[in-house]
């Protein structure tokens, strides 16, 4: 009886596991990277053009970096917590 109050107990908490959270916030911080490459690249002077915007880094680094920061955040909310037995 005592182990069946214990055991609902346990489950009330957190949704997720502690190493859910960890990779959540892995996932964030390639996410932040992502948007940290995309930006930049315009010109003081709205007259001149900058070819800046269309560098290799803000058209493929940064979009890839992105795409797999959103895939590993949903890996890492579907990802099933350890039972600690």
């Amino acid at each position: 009886m005592a182990k069946k109050i214990r055991d609902s107990k346990e489950t009330a908490g957190f949704a997720l596991g502690k190493e859910n959270y960890k990779l959540l916030a892995i996932g964030f911080a390639i996410i932040v990277l992502g948007f940290i490459l995309l930006a930049g690249g315009g010109s003081n002077d709205p007259n001149v053009f900058s070819e800046d915007i269309f560098s290799f880094r803000r058209l493929t680094i940064a979009p890839v970096l992105l795409l797999v920061g959103f895939i590993f955040e949903i890996y890492a909310i579907m990802k099933k917590p350890k039972e600690d037995q």
